[in-house]
């Protein structure tokens, strides 16, 4: 599922550093930002939001009077950096408080939390249902592909790479690795390097920040380390 959200912090560097957390985590869509909480209800009154991340020290309308004012379905998590306002912050009910300056882990682990609430809220009938399989063009033909046979995915500037448990030879397709991360499920794959997209079900061992698959050795790099990190520590593979 995506979560659509919109940002309010009246710092701009702090406003760039939450839009590129939010543009990394693939369960996240990115609504809008806004400097303070007059233009964030100019957006929500145009566009679906599902989630804010707030700060609570802003001009003429705090955060969390703000906040009193949201639809209860609509959830916030505050971003701050003042530890004293915490407990007023979950006092209105907000998912969470990331304290300044959090790193993308923390911002992650927030993001995790709005997820599962949001997964345990929808009605059954409205879940979505779990795609086992992807449809690629190869070779001037539709090759289904399914989730459980692969282990990496390499991109190549236009085109991907796709690598499969027990066959040698690569499906190669002309997509963007952006355009095939949107077809993965985000709960199976994640993106370790501006050119892979590895099955994290399939890591068998890591050497050195690098993940091994047989006898090749697929870098993982500074922008997704945290992320990566945290799915290791999680799994009891630190």
């Amino acid at each position: 599922m995506k979560i659509n959200c919109l940002i309010v912090d009246d710092e701009p560097l702090a406003l760039d550093l939450l839009e590129k957390y939010v543009r990394k985590t693939p369960f996240l869509q990115l609504t809008g930002r806004c400097n303070n909480a007059f233009q964030a209800m100019e957006v929500m009154a145009q566009e679906k939001v599902d989630l804010l991340f707030l700060d609570i020290q802003m001009p003429d309308l705090s955060g969390i009077a703000f906040s009193r004012t949201l639809q209860k379905n609509l959830r916030v998590i505050f971003t701050t950096a003042f530890e004293q306002y915490a407990l007023e912050g979950f006092k209105v009910d907000a998912l969470d408080y990331l304290l300044k300056p959090f790193n993308y882990e923390e911002f992650l682990k927030a993001a995790h939390k709005a997820k599962t609430w949001f997964e345990l809220t929808l009605p059954t009938d409205k879940k979505p249902v779990e795609e086992e399989s992807v449809f690629v063009k190869s070779e001037y033909k539709l090759v289904k592909i399914a989730f459980q046979d692969i282990l990496y995915i390499e991109g190549l500037k236009d085109y991907v790479k796709i690598y499969l448990e027990n066959n040698s030879k690569p499906v190669m397709s002309l997509l963007s690795l952006k355009a095939m991360e949107e077809k993965l499920p985000a709960d199976r794959f994640m993106r370790v390097h501006r050119s892979f997209i590895v099955h994290l079900d399939k890591i068998q061992s890591v050497d050195r920040s690098r993940i091994v698959f047989g006898k090749v050795y697929i870098p993982v790099s500074d922008t997704y380390k945290d992320a990566f990190q945290q799915y290791l520590e999680k799994n009891g593979m630190e």
